[in-house]
């Protein structure tokens, strides 16, 4: 009895000290809210939107001390939508396209307006293929259950090796100097997002990151499912931040399933304190001359058309979505007690001859209830020139496109977020 005794004294005075060496958390955000999204094919829509200025999420992050200044950590992010409760989500306009991408007289205008109208029911076929790919954590296979992020990783004290699926060195940079940090309909990447300007997550991923209290640098290498080359992902960024002021720069990479390259994006940004608030400012020379995605599409109208009138087709859909662009984001955040005001313009100009232009402005209201809660206003202005045909979305979803090339766009939002 005495030794049994002995024992228990012996497990509870080491227990406590075990625990403090590792960590487990539950953490997550619940964002919702009303919004009103002018200049889509049906009309106006108003609906009950998850991810106003977030996605909402829910997600288990721990760590682990190893002693001598090392580390395991892990996290495990899982996206979920407050509106329906699942997993996975579609723009307002569905399964719709830009025309760019839908109708002959835009696909193939060499061809006589007679092989035109004849070719448009099999360019209908594709395009809905394509629109079926719009949306987030849409898959073919079904929607990814940790989309978001799930990655582990050893800290040492010369920096920290993660593996998994993570944020890409470019959109990391893209976020930290938007002025909404990439939230809501009014950040940048929402006028350029179908298709994507700038990778925002990777899976397969390895990666090197430094992070002190004024610098983080970060590598990145990502493998394809198949061979090295296909779908292979390379990224770096570096930048310098205090309150003051920040700086950086990125760059991603990534080749397509034929391992050829594919988007690249080149990223500088900043932001300097001016009066109570902040200026933010970012630039990115977007590129991709080998789309991915699209390289099959000739191969399943052969059947339908014949090879001569395939090859065509297959240019046709891998132009339509090629980018040579630049995006610009300038942004100014003011915070006023529970207050924070945001003001933001931002322009994806089409370097093609598509000349698919689209610029957004717009204002956001965030009013803090407590510490974990606040409640938001959004509105958002997309003026689309050319071929442009974006729609604005929120934080956690895509607005797809509007009724058709050079109509604009206007979104109200009034959310309520949540952390944990």
């Amino acid at each position: 009895m005495k030794s049994r005794l002995l024992v228990m004294m012996c497990l509870t005075a080491v227990a406590p000290a075990s625990l403090a060496q590792s960590k487990v958390e539950l953490y997550g955000i619940v964002d919702a809210g009303v919004t009103r999204v002018s200049g889509l094919k049906g009309g106006a829509v108003t609906q009950l939107a998850s991810g106003v200025m977030e996605g909402s999420r829910i997600g288990l992050r721990g760590q682990e001390d190893l002693g001598s200044g090392y580390r395991a950590i892990f996290t495990m992010e899982n996206r979920i939508e407050v509106d329906t409760g699942g997993i996975s989500n579609r723009p307002p306009s569905r399964n719709q396209v830009p025309d760019r991408a839908t109708y002959a007289r835009y696909l193939l205008p060499s061809l006589p307006t007679v092989q035109q109208n004849a070719l448009q029911p099999v360019l209908n076929r594709v395009s809905d293929a394509l629109g079926t790919q719009v949306g987030i954590n849409v898959r073919s296979d079904g929607p990814a259950f940790f989309d978001r992020q799930i990655y582990l990783g050893l800290v040492t004290p010369v920096g920290a090796v993660l593996a998994g699926r993570m944020y890409t060195p470019g959109y990391e940079l893209v976020g930290t100097f938007d002025a909404l940090n990439a939230q809501s309909s009014l950040a940048s990447g929402q006028i350029a997002a179908v298709p994507y300007a700038v990778d925002i997550r990777v899976s397969n991923a390895l990666a090197y990151r430094v992070q002190t209290d004024t610098v983080t640098a970060a590598l990145m290498v990502a493998f394809g499912e198949k061979a090295f080359d296909t779908g292979h992902f390379l990224g770096g960024m570096a930048m310098y931040r205090n309150e003051a002021f920040g700086v950086g720069v990125a760059y991603n990479q990534r080749d397509n399933e034929n391992g050829q390259r594919s988007l690249t994006s080149t990223v500088i940004g900043g932001y300097l304190s001016v009066g109570a608030g902040r200026l933010h400012a970012s630039a990115a020379a977007i590129h991709d001359k080998h789309p991915s995605l699209v390289s099959g599409i000739g191969a399943q109208v052969t059947p339908l058309v014949g090879p001569t009138l395939a090859g065509l087709i297959q240019e046709a859909y891998t132009d339509a979505v090629r980018q040579d662009a630049t995006l610009w984001h300038l942004g100014y955040r003011h915070q006023m007690r529970a207050t924070t005001f945001y003001v933001a313009y931002n322009v994806y100009n089409d370097l093609r001859a598509a000349n698919a232009d689209v610029a957004s402005y717009g204002a956001a209201c965030t009013y803090t209830l407590s510490k974990r809660t606040d409640v938001s206003v959004v509105v958002t202005h997309f003026n689309n020139t050319g071929l442009g045909q974006a729609a604005p979305g929120g934080g956690g979803y895509l607005g797809g496109v509007t009724a058709r090339a050079g109509v604009d766009s206007t979104s109200v939002a009034l959310g309520v977020r949540h952390r944990f």
